[in-house]
């Protein structure tokens, strides 16, 4: 397993949290995003040690393809992950499917996305999905700005877990950081941002348009049914296994906690606590610590993790 250095985004509804609760050295400014894991050109992230250091995941899904992540026809490595500070409201927000997204954008992959809540102040709510029945009364809302009575507000606290699928309208609000698992894309078509105005005293785009015509209507609320597995070491949870990536929480309270080898490639990040963990087959060991990003090969074998912590993996099965 490999390590990956992060890439660190400044946001206008970012804060600092990401420093205190995981320790990053994080540049100046308002950071919102950590981009944990991305093969985006905006922000790749490179392994951090292993005899691929330096290198980022999208060059060895072009030169690696078989050995190191599966037997998959995708065009381009499929996953992004991301932990986000929101000290105040992100804009209201729709992200296109993949036909969409080829579409308008000339893009591999719309954007299906999922959050793991790690913190939520006391009163904390997200907005997912609306009210509205058909396109016309979305049009409408958007030119008297009435979002307040066509959203679905919800309230939220930390270890909840929220699945956004490509469509839904949705947006965080302030004082929450979480986990963010989403298919490699960086595509964003905003609705409406508060009349905020950016450091140059502008207000950010809005893409009216194109969000209103790839937004799901009518919205129908999921319900997400997690399944546990619970062991002498700790407690695998499956939050979600959908086509776009499977996710899965460990918390692991003990010694020998078994994530089993897979024939696909793994990603696991460290979200509280830390521990050790090391290869059945003794070739490696190393710690884990709160805010570590891993890149785990296919079939790299057992792993067994000792200590007082939490991780979430994500990984994609070939269709």
């Amino acid at each position: 397993m490999y390590k990956i250095e992060p890439v660190f985004k400044e946001r206008i509804w970012g804060g600092r949290r990401l420093e205190e609760l995981f320790h990053f050295d994080l540049p100046a400014g308002s950071i919102g995003e950590c981009w944990t894991v991305s093969a985006h050109p905006s922000g790749r992230t490179p392994l951090a040690d292993g005899p691929y250091q330096g290198q980022t995941l999208d060059q060895l899904w072009q030169t690696h393809r078989t050995s190191l992540f599966g037997p998959y026809a995708l065009e381009a490595f499929p996953l992004h992950v991301k932990l986000l500070d929101s000290s105040s409201y992100l804009s209201v927000q729709v992200h296109p499917n993949d036909e969409d997204a080829k579409r308008l954008e000339g893009e591999p992959y719309g954007k299906n996305e999922c959050w793991y809540i790690l913190e939520a102040e006391e009163g904390a709510e997200v907005i997912v999905g609306h009210h509205l029945s058909c396109r016309e009364e979305l049009v409408t809302c958007a030119e008297r700005k009435e979002w307040d009575a066509c959203l679905r507000h919800q309230s939220i606290q930390k270890g909840d877990f929220i699945y956004i699928p490509s469509g839904t309208i949705h947006a965080l609000g302030p004082g929450i950081v979480l986990l963010e698992i989403q298919q490699m894309s960086d595509r964003t078509y905003r609705l409406y941002d508060y009349d905020r105005l950016d450091a140059d005293g502008n207000r950010r785009e809005l893409h009216l348009e194109k969000a209103i015509a790839v937004t799901t209507i009518p919205d129908e609320p999921l319900t997400i049914r997690p399944i546990r597995e619970t062991t002498a070491s700790g407690t695998k949870t499956t939050l979600l296994e959908v086509p776009f990536f499977t996710v899965v929480h460990h918390d692991i309270k003990g010694a020998e906690y078994c994530l089993s080898d897979s024939p696909t490639f793994r990603l696991l990040t460290v979200v509280s606590g830390q521990g050790e963990v090391r290869a059945a087959d003794g070739s490696e060991q190393r710690l884990l610590q709160k805010g570590d990003q891993y890149f785990i090969p296919c079939s790299a074998g057992d792993y067994l993790i000792s200590g007082q912590l939490a991780c979430v993996t994500s990984e994609v099965f070939p269709s």
